[in-house]
């Protein structure tokens, strides 16, 4: 591992920093995004629930 770390130079700490931070971020922004549709799904069934339909499922008169 340490040769691994040496072939980074100087500032290895830093690009493993980096490389972190970028995959937080991004696991971070997949959980927002299944929690959004999570919400945004519950509230279109309460809507359908309540007889709001869609306006995709009706036919064009």
């Amino acid at each position: 591992m340490s040769g691994f770390l040496e072939g980074l130079g100087p500032h290895a700490g830093f690009i493993l920093a980096s490389y972190g931070t970028a995959a937080l971020v991004l696991v971070g922004l997949t959980l927002a995004i299944l929690r959004d549709h999570a919400a945004q799904k519950r509230a279109l069934d309460a809507l359908e629930r309540r007889g709001a339909g869609r306006r995709s499922g009706r036919e064009a008169t």
